[in-house]
């Protein structure tokens, strides 16, 4: 199960998964994109689409509900992708686009995890993986973006990881996060400052490697 799977890099960890033969579930609150419906005949896997605002948890519960019905409650992995951005300074940041994002990118992630962690000890799977998508913006700035908050979300979900993996270890469940680069979406295209932090981030990882400082 994949939030924010209808398009971008949640499309793309379905596409993946489902690569290794696993059934997709997406939730979202836009309706996916054309490759989305490709998965279940290219992959041989069973899709489902259910529509859903991760910022509200009475919406996800209500796509939980109705998903553990159609998989009579399997679940195994959850990635929580759903996030949301805005290119806007840290001066600038009102009160609504901060509560924006930390309604989706926190609120939202945590609540999904939480719901699928319920569902996973409830099966009793024996494979649970929960994967939590947070950012390289949660540890690095980068010239050219501005998002003071956002990446203050990004930074609480990874903060949020390891006391969830310490809990839910003893179920068998793992929970890990991810702090992707800057990919080219349909969201982060539109910055007008991409190549400057495509740049910036490519530095980064040669620092990293190489121990520049």
């Amino acid at each position: 199960m994949i939030t924010g799977g209808a398009r971008g890099c949640g499309l793309a960890f379905a596409q993946g998964l489902a690569e290794a033969g696993a059934n997709i579930v997406i939730l979202d609150l836009i309706d996916p994109a054309p490759e989305f419906h490709e998965i279940s005949t290219t992959f041989s896997v069973k899709t489902w689409y259910f529509k859903v605002d991760v910022s509200s948890v009475a919406s996800l519960e209500e796509a939980f509900s109705s998903f553990l019905r159609e998989t009579n409650g399997a679940l195994d992995i959850c990635v929580a992708c759903a996030g949301t951005n805005r290119n806007v300074s840290f001066t600038e940041t009102d009160e609504a686009t901060f509560d924006k994002l930390n309604a989706v990118n926190v609120k939202g992630v945590f609540f999904t995890a939480q719901l699928a962690a319920k569902a996973m000890i409830a099966n009793k799977t024996t494979k649970g993986s929960i994967i939590l998508v947070a950012s390289i913006a949660a540890f690095r700035a980068v010239r050219g973006q501005m998002s003071s908050a956002y990446c203050g979300t990004k930074g609480a979900v990874l903060s949020m990881c390891p006391p969830m993996a310490v809990e839910l270890a003893r179920h068998g469940i793992r929970v890990n996060s991810i702090s992707p680069g800057y990919v080219r979406t349909e969201m982060t295209g539109t910055y007008h400052s991409f190549s400057l932090m495509t740049e910036q981030c490519v530095l980064m990882e040669i620092q990293r490697r190489f121990l520049i400082f």
